[in-house]
């Protein structure tokens, strides 16, 4: 795979630069930081052609973009890639976590500083509209210039004074500084282990870099635990003041949604798996979240007004509006989600398996309950000692299954029951949209209305009756009238893996057997090639391909697809730090 040159911009304008660069051809990865993403309509014609309809919504956090061109988003130079981190620069600078090969600003930056953080030795920057305290600014930083800065021509066709003058530089990062060397290029073979959604999309991820997957589950099938549900609903979260949760959730979901159109797109009247097909099954028919009450209703309206989103991506909806979408009468309002809808699960999984093409290498029927460490690989064992397969990286994407291999046993992951509802669609009204509120209910799937999920403190894999009596309450408290009669006992059964926090653990996995004194993320020893894709609970339709591709960029060194603030919270060893420090976990 073609090493990206990775470039930071701060000037995106209409996406000028970028598309310079583009023309250039080879494999690129950009990063531009800007205070709000431009309308579509704004870019450049050629690249808004490239993009292909995916410009994101104009909310806040980091946006990862691959253009059209090839397998993986790759063009016949290597991969493309377009970061869009939006907010004020002071605010998102900071938050960036990658090696730059370039800079480019247009007009100079109050931290320059950072800029010497995140360059490679050797980095080239291109400043332009410098006084002399810029220049300065930026020598301290570390950069050098051979030619000597020159004057910029007056807009007005007058000559620069002396005092106002306006130079461009192009220089070099020198600092004397140590500086860490450009990471080695990573051994490309990988045992991913577990085949529900954060297993197939960390296949499909590493594949589109060209790495060689062995994927290893225990199940005939590919997502047959927690991502074996008929119909699973994607929507973000939101919060009054738009913490780490509400930000991951809003990350995770547009990038999904990014993701899917590019394995194909969402088709409702696609079949379910086993061999159903190419299209993944499901519908951004939009989902109704409705306030439990009045003062609920009336945060849901604040928090819409106070963030300002785009409706394209959330809007507040009265009582009025919620029952006309809802088609029955309901007393408050909610937020609308338009984008969002269902999806069966395993049709993603599928999708993304398939994806892989022949990287990838298929051991079903066995489950992996051993690692054993052979110099620069894992060795992967069945219960028995036989032999699986090895490899120098492995991913366990295997849920609480994690808890049965020694290196991860001390992992602070429970497990929650989910007994889902499944409805004949004759007994149902037949909803537009994905409804929620203490439950959600969905549109018919092939005939079949799925209303859930319980949460319940067992292990239990059978269906209940006082769960499906749980989960129709709540369903008629949303639409009083609609169940006259109690159905026949039906429906489904996962156990959804969980952290403390509710957050997945995304990246190399801590060796709880270290005696180490640890103060920071940084310190926790890990377990050498070891990663954990683990504790999606309830969101893994979109937590799986932002925490995939995370992964993926962790282990090919590239710039994450994450504010630095945000991936912290994801680290798998922050519960063994916080324990060592005498927090509680």
């Amino acid at each position: 795979m073609t090493r990206a040159c990775v470039v930071l911009g701060t000037g995106f304008g209409g996406g000028e630069h970028f598309l310079s660069l583009l023309r250039r051809g080879g494999a690129l990865h950009y990063i531009a930081l800007l205070p709000a993403l431009p309308e579509a309509g704004a870019l450049v014609p050629e690249l808004r052609a490239r993009l292909g309809g995916s410009w994101p919504v104009n909310v806040p956090g980091l946006h990862r973009l691959e253009l059209e061109g090839g397998e993986g988003g790759t063009g016949p130079g290597g991969r493309i890639t377009l970061d869009l981190l939006a907010g004020p620069l002071e605010a998102t600078l900071p938050q960036i976590d990658a090696r730059v090969d370039a800079f480019y600003l247009p007009e100079p930056i109050a931290a320059m500083r950072i800029l010497a953080k995140l360059a490679l030795p050797g980095a080239t920057l291109e400043l332009h509209s410098a006084d002399g305290s810029a220049l300065k600014a930026l020598r301290s930083a570390g950069f050098e210039w051979q030619t000597e800065p020159h004057l910029e021509p007056d807009p007005a066709g007058a000559a620069q004074s002396a005092i106002g003058e306006k130079m461009s530089v192009r220089a070099i990062f020198t600092s004397r500084k140590p500086q860490p060397a450009r990471a080695a290029e990573p051994l490309r073979r990988a045992v991913v282990i577990g085949a529900g959604m954060a297993g197939a999309a960390v296949c499909e991820r590493l594949a589109a870099r060209g790495w060689e997957v062995t994927l290893i589950e225990r199940h005939p099938q590919p997502a047959q635990e927690a991502s074996g549900n008929r119909a699973g609903i994607f929507m973000p979260l939101l919060s009054k003041d738009d913490n780490i949760p509400a930000r991951l959730s809003r990350a995770a979901y547009l990038y999904a949604l990014r993701h899917w159109q590019r394995l194909g797109g969402l088709d409702p009247a696609a079949g379910l798996p086993p061999g159903a097909g190419a299209a993944i099954t499901g519908a951004q028919c939009g989902v109704l979240q409705l306030a439990r009450d009045a003062a609920h209703a009336a945060l849901q309206k604040e928090v819409a007004a106070a963030w300002n989103y785009p409706p394209g991506f959330v809007r507040w909806v009265d009582a009025g509006e919620a029952s006309e979408l809802l088609g029955a009468p309901t007393p408050d309002g909610g937020w609308l989600f338009s984008q969002g809808g269902w999806a069966n699960p395993a049709s993603i999984c599928r999708a993304m398996l398939d994806a892989c093409g022949a990287r990838l290498r298929r051991i079903f029927n066995a489950e992996a309950l051993q690692l054993e460490r052979a110099g620069d690989r894992w060795l992967v064992r069945a219960g028995g000692g036989s032999l699986l397969a090895e490899a120098p990286h492995v991913i366990l994407a295997n849920g609480a299954g994690a808890l049965t291999i020694a290196q991860t046993a001390g992992l602070p992951l429970y497990t929650m029951r989910g007994q889902v509802t499944h409805l004949a669609r004759h007994d149902f009204p037949e909803l537009p949209l994905v409804v929620c509120r203490e439950a959600y209910m969905t549109p018919p799937v092939h005939g079949v209305v799925s209303v859930g999920a319980t949460y319940d403190s067992d292990t239990d894999g059978a269906l209940r009756d006082a769960s499906q009596q749980e989960n129709l309450s709540r369903a008629r408290d949303i639409l009083p009238g609609a169940l006259p009669h109690d159905p026949p006992l039906a429906g489904r059964v996962g156990l959804r893996c969980m952290a403390p926090d509710r957050l997945p653990l995304v990246g190399p996995l801590p060796d709880y057997g270290a005696t180490l004194r640890m103060e920071r993320l940084r310190d926790v020893p890990r377990h050498a090639g070891l990663y954990g894709l683990l504790g999606y609970a309830s969101r893994g339709l979109i937590w799986a391909p932002l925490a995939a591709e995370m992964l993926a960029s962790q282990l090919e060194h590239q710039p994450l697809p994450l504010e630095s603030a945000l991936a912290t919270a994801l680290d798998p060893a922050r519960f063994l730090l916080k324990s060592r420090r005498g927090g509680r976990v």
